[in-house]
């Protein structure tokens, strides 16, 4: 198991990618990229907690620089680039195709994450949008390189808004800096109030928690005042907005917060 999030990939190796591990796949003109080949699940005997946790230390350290070569190279174009976080089954891929449907003709580029299938690439794809699909095998989120890898096959023009959909899972991608402006953190009001106290740092990591499925909310238990309250109980900086992809409900408030995010963005790289 891997010591930084248990996500199976045995060695530092398997989270450090190197070149031999990627293999690229062309399908058409898309590119989809895929990890967790070779020493994966791996596990690390003799090894002592002050190595293992040395090895963390490395590992985000090398995280980190990745996310900083990806957060220059986002700001030479003034694209403001989300990381969405989920569980898996939040309907965070229906809220994406409805969110880049809104855009228009804004440019807009994805890159999705996912442990096996290329299906949520392919959905987004189908709206138009340019989208690289990375698998991770047995890895539980993305990393700086994988966005890296990702982001040289992405056309990004000035003010695109880059949308990083990872792998659903609250625990391990809070501890990953992608190179992003920011966290959103996607909920179904289906997952229950308690959500945000069983995965505090997700919440505390995160700007804006998009809680998802509100036409949902009348036909399950669920207090969205009591929701919200969790949320703010976690981290009381956070922003709470209530959509519901399949109804459209909320989606007019998340594209205003999406274009004062751009336009805050574009003036800060001004002023840079």
């Amino acid at each position: 198991m891997c010591n930084v999030c248990g996500c199976g990939q045995g060695t530092v190796e398997g989270h450090s990618h190197d070149d031999s591990h990627h293999h690229h796949h062309h399908h058409g003109e898309h590119r989809d990229i895929h990890y967790g080949t070779g020493a994966a699940g791996v596990a690390v005997p003799g090894m002592s907690q002050d190595r293992l946790i040395e090895l963390e230390a490395d590992i985000l350290s090398k995280n980190d620089a990745f996310a900083a070569a990806n957060r220059t190279r986002l700001a030479a174009t003034g694209t403001l680039a989300l990381n969405l976080v989920s569980s898996p089954g939040s309907g965070k891929t229906s809220l994406l195709v409805r969110t880049i449907e809104r855009l228009g003709a804004h440019p807009v580029a994805v890159i999705e994450g996912d442990q096996q299938t290329t299906n949520d690439a392919d959905r987004i794809r189908a709206t138009g949008a340019p989208a690289v699909q990375v698998n991770t095998g047995k890895g539980c989120h993305l990393d700086g390189q994988m966005v890296g890898h990702a982001l040289d096959h992405l056309p990004l023009e000035q003010g695109t808004v880059l949308f990083i959909e990872n792998v659903g899972n609250l625990v391990c991608p809070a501890g990953f800096d992608l190179g992003e402006d920011c966290k959103v953190a996607i909920l179904s009001v289906t997952e229950g109030e308690d959500k945000p106290l069983k995965y505090p740092d997700m919440f505390t990591a995160s700007r804006l928690a998009l809680l998802n499925k509100t036409d949902l909310a009348p036909h399950c238990d669920v207090d969205l005042d009591l929701y919200e309250a969790n949320l703010r109980r976690v981290n009381p900086e956070i922003e709470v907005q209530r959509v519901s992809a399949r109804t459209g409900e909320g989606l007019d408030a998340w594209i205003t917060w999406l274009n004062a995010r751009l336009a805050a963005k574009q003036a800060e790289d001004t002023a840079a």
